[in-house]
């Protein structure tokens, strides 16, 4: 993607058995190849899944030993993620490594670049313990980013004139790329400097807008669901926003900022969430049935807290779904259901009525403390 746009990278290949390892170093030509393990995780090479191959045997032997294994990262949890393909790409004399991001400033509504001379860390690292050495430029949105700007940025991290006048073009190429691909993220850590005076973006992680992957079907075609958590993935099938979490309380909300706020609260009453779940304003009697059946997948969830403002969901339409989802799905763990808003009282009534063991309760606060309780087995 990167490539398409005019930014330097190096030569490589996807692989996906030992012998496709071997042949593509051998197509590579060069004395040393890097075999790297593709998971959707960074802090690969601190785990074992980068590695410099001498030779063609090697290379081979690399992969044999990487495809199949379970890397662990401080991005994957202790569980890790099983290694499916590897990146074979070619080895490459490095002076230097820089690190280059363009990320969205939500604070000042536009694009900032963000470079550092310390290339090849992690950027928190440096941003704690050694922040001059990050510099920044809020770019203005009708300009983009001017060649004067760059060449700062560019003298900032100490590279020379000829080498500036690269990174012009490198940072143009990057920021064209983060602009026409409606791109919310492009990292690239590191950016070498080669021996011979050249910059590549040798990794790079890059985030995209949901919202604008309507525009661009070859980045949708790129998704690689086996990467990503099968949860996650089922409640995308039916526009349920989850995020799997490590607690015990099932959160089931409507509306982003609502689902977060309970999730704090669950926090503050001595509890963890298991999820982040947002079922939408419109959500109907099916999507709650599919949101529960998620939630239930789940076997850490021992207690669900549902917490609903009735607005374009009203909470005779919430309580009509849940009745039926429980009666449906046999639900076995203890539900708490805080509900405000459109047919507020027609929804209690009905959950009452329903015959099954709910708990109900008036406040955030209430609901989150009963949920805790109930997750930890009391009343």
């Amino acid at each position: 993607m990167l490539a398409r746009f005019g930014v330097p990278v190096p030569r490589g290949e996807v692989v996906f058995t030992p012998a496709e390892a071997r042949s593509a170093a051998e197509r590579l030509g060069t004395s040393v190849v890097v075999v790297k393990a593709q998971i959707h995780a960074g802090g690969r090479g601190k785990g074992g899944g980068v590695k410099l191959a001498r030779s063609l045997d090697e290379a081979e032997q690399l992969a044999k030993q990487m495809l199949g294994m379970t890397l662990v990262t401080h991005q994957t949890g202790p569980e890790g993620k099983k290694v499916e393909k590897l990146l074979v790409e070619q080895g490459l004399d490095i002076a230097r490594e820089l690190y280059l991001s363009v990320v969205i400033d939500r604070a000042a509504e536009a694009p900032v670049i963000i470079a550092s001379a310390a290339g090849g860390m992690d950027i928190e690292e440096v941003a704690a313990h050694t922040p001059e050495q990050i510099l920044k430029l809020t770019v203005n949105r009708g300009t983009g980013v001017i060649p004067f700007q760059a060449r700062q940025l560019a003298f900032g991290m100490g590279l020379d004139g000829s080498q500036s006048n690269k990174f012009v073009k490198v940072l143009e190429s990057i920021y064209t790329a983060f602009i026409e691909t409606d791109a919310s993220m492009i990292e690239i850590n590191p950016l070498i400097v080669t021996k011979s005076g050249d910059l590549l973006a040798l990794d790079a992680k890059v985030s995209f807008d949901d919202n604008a992957l309507y525009r661009h079907q070859d980045l949708k075609d790129l998704r690689d669901i086996s990467e990503e958590d099968p949860l996650e993935v089922e409640a995308s099938k039916f526009s349920l926003n989850y995020i799997r979490l490590d607690g015990t309380i099932g959160c089931m909300v409507n509306g982003a900022g609502l689902a977060m706020a309970t999730m704090d609260i669950i926090k503050l009453s001595g509890g963890e969430p298991a999820n982040f779940l947002d079922v939408g304003g419109g959500a109907n009697a099916e999507q709650i049935k599919n949101a529960f059946r998620i939630l239930m997948a789940d076997t850490n969830v021992k207690a669900v807290l549902i917490n609903i403002f009735g607005g374009i969901l009203r909470c005779d339409v919430l309580a009509a779904g849940v009745i039926a989802a429980v009666k449906d799905l046999g639900v076995p763990v203890p539900i708490i259901i805080r509900m405000e808003g459109t047919n507020v009282d027609e929804g209690k009534r009905m959950l009452k009525e329903s015959g099954l063991n709910f708990a109900t309760a008036d406040s955030m606060g209430e609901a989150a403390d009963k949920a805790v309780a109930l997750a930890k087995g009391g009343k």
